[in-house]
């Protein structure tokens, strides 16, 4: 039996602005692509849903940088420079930084405060001169023809507009401006799973000195908790770690799933509702919980995001599609443009399960190839982020602030250099990308000295 629809009129949409360069999203990726194309000279736009940068950091409360670092042959080094650097120096200078810190004792995450993130990212792009347009949700394209896309339709609360580019950059996370425009992709492992959404919340009111190292401690006492009867968590890993003030302390205890026990769809408006109202559920179950901790006795919450937290959706086809073989061997590739150093991260049935390449015997991170940013089939569009060409294994590691800072980064630079070429991004010359990045103080990896310091 059809289902039920609706014929929409036809309709002439007002055009909004013409651009050399337009990007969907406003995440890591998104922020590194637009200043690499306006530093290029290119007249760039920027396009957010919400009113505000930063992506899930921001919007699903992560406050957490993962995979700016890496553990080379057992010593770390922040591998992660160029645009990133810039940003980490705002928000450092607004007093929103923290030291990094040591995970599973292998690896580094540096936390942040996500108003300074905000502010911080305004003012990056501000003096590099993109436009933005908040408040700007991506609706469809309108395609020149099979090869290239003519224009972004988004809604705003003025209504449909378009948005023309002679380049297109797809940051959104979930690879919409690829899937309209007729790119090939995959979702989760193709048998059903992603990785679990999570609901991220901050407290305040922590006592730091009783307190004290409790991420150490709370392992063990949500056994003792489970096994008493007295609560039940979602999932076994649990981050309870202090921001730059210590008195407050960011909490992630939830694991979203269906009915079936899978993972929650980003991509179905019905699953993302429960999602969110299941989510807040386990939230004040975990702070419940929380209060009978030392030092958690009169915390309050004092934030929980405006979204869900999603890890994947769709993955675009590209090129070279980055694999967890990939992440765990410390792969090379002749076109890389960057590198990741976070490892595998599965977010499974009630637990989060890391693997790691060796452990001091390897360099501890892999180069990410340009091919990973070129979707087959579409000439004028390049993706970066957690929807690039990746395997569902190579996306647990790569889909991490530090890698879609690169990846953007290389994607706004390969985008200026194809127009002051006239050609398309898939036929650039990637040495000369290569070159471009490296002068921009990004680490490529290939014959590069690691970068020293964190």
């Amino acid at each position: 039996m059809p289902s039920k629809s609706i014929t929409e009129p036809a309709r002439q949409i007002p055009l909004y602005g013409e651009y050399e360069v337009a990007v969907l999203g406003g995440g890591p990726a998104g922020i590194a692509a637009a200043v690499a194309a306006a530093r290029a000279g290119r007249r760039t736009l920027l396009i957010e849903r919400y009113g505000f940068l930063g992506g899930m950091g921001t919007a699903a409360g992560v406050t957490n940088f993962c995979g700016l670092h890496a553990n080379v042959f057992g010593e770390m080094h922040r591998v992660v420079q160029g645009v990133a650097s810039e940003l980490l120096t705002r928000i450092d200078r607004l007093g929103g930084l923290n030291a990094p810190h040591l995970v599973l004792g292998k690896i580094l995450a540096q936390a942040y405060d996500t108003a300074a993130y905000k502010i911080a990212a305004d003012d990056l792009l501000a003096a590099h001169k993109v436009d933005i347009l908040f408040h700007a949700l991506g609706a469809g394209v309108a395609m020149q023809d099979d090869k290239r896309v003519n224009a972004l339709m988004v809604e705003t609360k003025a209504g449909r507009q378009a948005v023309r580019a002679d380049i297109f950059i797809d940051c959104s996370g979930d690879g919409d401006l690829a899937t309209w425009a007729g790119a090939a992709f995959e979702v989760g492992d193709n048998a059903g799973s992603m990785l679990y959404p999570s609901m991220m919340f901050r407290l305040n009111g922590i006592d730091p000195e009783k307190a004290g190292d409790a991420w150490r401690t709370i392992p063990a006492l949500m056994e003792a908790a489970e096994a008493a009867g007295t609560h039940h968590f979602p999932r076994k890993a649990a981050i309870v770690r202090p921001q730059r003030s210590q008195i407050e302390w960011r909490v992630n205890f939830t694991q979203l799933s269906r009915d079936d026990g899978s993972a929650i769809s980003g991509l179905e408006p019905d699953d993302l509702t429960r999602g969110e109202i299941d989510g807040r559920r386990q939230a004040i179950q975990a702070f419940e919980f929380l209060r009978t901790v030392p030092g958690f006795e009169k915390s309050y919450i004092v934030d929980l995001p405006p979204q869900l937290g999603i890890r994947e959706t769709r993955r675009v086809v590209g090129g070279y599609m980055l694999s967890g073989e990939d992440v765990l061997g410390c792969a090379s590739f002749d076109d890389s443009i960057g590198v990741n150093g976070w490892p595998m991260e599965s977010h499974v049935v009630g637990d989060v399960v890391f693997k790691f390449p060796p452990i001091p015997e390897s360099r501890g991170f892999n180069e990410l190839p340009y091919r990973m940013l070129v979707p087959a089939g579409i000439d004028n569009l390049l993706i970066a982020g957690r929807c690039a060409s990746m395997t569902h294994d190579g996306q647990s590691a790569a889909r991490v602030s530090g890698a879609c800072f690169a990846m953007g980064e290389a994607a706004g630079s390969a985008a200026a250099l194809a127009l002051s070429g006239n050609t398309i991004p898939r036929d650039i010359a990637v040495e000369k990308l290569q070159q471009q990045l490296k002068q921009q103080g990004a680490f490529i990896g290939r014959d590069q000295r690691v970068p020293e310091g964190l």
